[in-house]
């Protein structure tokens, strides 16, 4: 979720700490033979090195065809290594340091891999890559010996439609804000019909300011109001407030656990005919359908005993109005800088605005079983909108950038964590491009973006592609045993949302 630069007429101060990256300037010190120049690692990227918040993401590449690594080799120097922080070590954890990159370290391709033991089975291939994305959560990058990062490219099929390999990137969180590392991975593709054209990303329309001065104080004033009481609730969590514990939260020290990711992807045009029909938006429909996967999830680990049937609809077995469950959404605050910001940095040596300035909004979810389901897209509606009318993360931010500088890393990492470990799971939703695009040349089937080592036993995250919506799901598997049972509750619920707006609109399936 980004904000733009100004909001309800207040303007970000910049600070000293976070600095455009001049890659032009560092590149012509290189052609001169001349040192690089050190820099020291912001307080945030600090922050992510700290044992229970060393969060690292993993963006999952769908290919349809095979993927070739020599290809693969040939073209990172050009794009993602002329980023700085691809090619720089971390030393103590405390500077950036520029070095000279061996890609031999950082593309993996694993032993030939028998294509045979999944002959006819896509789904064996799924498992195949499942397990091996969970094996990497296992291991950690040494920042000392080189750059955070790594690309694994295993040409396994897998049962997603039209994938014929997969590419998983392993980024430390560090390097940069998830927003930020997805512009600069989209950057490195081009348009499969125009293969010189950049992805093209929607961008929200913005809102007309209305004229009045009365509509003006009022929007103000709802402005300052739910800003108290967001901020309010946010240091009230700091202190005692906790969501109630059910089958989805983890337990204490999850983030040192290894996680399972799952995805499926969905039909984008599901999403848009909810949108459409409710006026809604496509995070609208998505944190809709969330709430009723969940619903239906806890409904049946909550309900009748095991081995008893129930399909997480009858017998509403959850207790009414009683369970907190929330989500951390952490947000940079700083505009992210856009694909032709990041092209032109690769291609011009231009200066681009790099940096994690992270700030907190708590999400709350309405959990229960509804016998239309089209309260859970008028639910979380009712919330968002809420929430676009609060300066939240913005002051949420402030609180965490005053402890860093009163209290230092340890402190601020201390009510990081503690926020977070207090709400139930973290939930983003992230715009991709319009048309088929490729990476190096290999046209992507889906997206599946999502990270590891945060300090919750959930993580759901939304993605568009094209014409495709995937969900996935990173869990820590000792508390989320079943996570493609929770996957099918949430890709299932959309379809009874859509079918209910059929049902109610008289639209027809086509």
């Amino acid at each position: 979720m980004d904000y733009p630069k100004e909001i309800g007429g207040l303007r970000w101060r910049k600070t000293s700490s976070l600095k455009p990256i001049n890659v032009g300037e560092a590149n012509a010190r290189k052609e001169r033979g001349e040192e690089e120049e050190e820099e020291l690692l912001s307080p945030a990227a600090r922050l992510f090195h700290e044992p229970n918040f060393n969060v690292y993401i993993i963006a999952i590449l769908g290919c349809k065809t095979r993927i070739d690594p020599d290809l693969v080799r040939a073209k990172l120097p050009h794009t993602l290594l002329k980023h700085p922080r691809f090619s720089s070590l971390q030393e103590k954890q405390l500077k950036w340091v520029p070095s000279a990159v061996n890609l031999d370290n950082h593309v993996i391709v694993p032993p030939e891999i028998d294509q045979s033991t999944f002959a006819g089975d896509a789904d064996a291939g799924k498992k195949f890559v499942e397990d091996y994305i969970s094996d990497l959560t296992k291991t950690k990058i040494d920042g000392s010996k080189q750059p955070l990062w790594d690309l694994h490219l295993l040409n396994v099929r897998t049962s997603e439609p039209d994938a014929e390999a997969v590419g998983v990137f392993r980024i430390h969180h560090s390097l940069g804000d998830g927003v930020s590392l997805t512009s600069l991975l989209l950057a490195c593709t081009r348009q499969i019909a125009d293969p010189d054209a950049l992805p093209t990303i929607p961008t929200p329309r913005k809102k007309k300011e209305e004229g009045l001065l009365a509509g003006r104080v009022w929007t103000a004033a709802v402005l300052m109001w739910n800003t108290a009481v967001d901020v309010a609730a946010f240091l009230l969590t700091a202190i005692w407030v906790e969501d109630t514990k059910t089958p989805l939260k983890g337990p204490h020290g999850v983030e040192f656990l290894p996680r399972r990711f799952v995805w499926k992807s969905m039909s984008l045009d599901d999403f848009k005919l909810v949108k459409n029909a409710m006026n809604a938006t496509i995070n609208d429909v998505a944190l809709g359908a969330t709430q009723a996967g969940l619903s239906r999830y806890l409904n049946r680990k909550l309900g009748k005993p095991r081995g008893s049937e129930n399909d997480g609809e009858q017998n509403n077995s959850l207790p009414a109005g009683s369970i907190r469950l929330r989500s951390t959404l952490l947000v940079n605050v700083r505009p992210g800088p856009g694909i032709q910001a990041m092209a032109d940095m690769m291609e011009k040596d231009t200066e681009v605005k790099w940096g994690n300035w992270i700030g907190f909004i708590l999400l709350p979810f309405t959990i229960g079983i509804r016998d239309d389901p089209l309260d859970y897209v008028r639910q979380a509606k009712a919330v968002v909108d809420r929430k676009k009318r609060s300066l939240e993360a913005l002051f949420t931010f402030s609180i965490a950038e005053f402890v860093l500088k009163l209290f230092g890393t340890r402190r601020s990492n201390a009510l990081s964590h503690r926020i977070i470990t207090r709400t139930t799971l973290c939930f983003t939703n992230l715009v991709g491009p319009l048309e088929e695009i490729g990476y190096y040349g290999h046209p992507l089937a889906f997206l599946a973006p999502s990270s590891f080592n945060q300090p919750h036993g959930l993580m759901i995250n939304f993605q568009s592609c094209v014409d495709k919506m995937t969900v996935v799901l990173s869990v820590d598997e000792s508390t989320i045993p079943d996570p493609h049972q929770l996957c099918d509750d949430i890709v299932h619920s959309l379809e009874l949302i859509k079918n209910a707006v059929i049902s109610s609109h008289g639209l027809s399936q086509s």
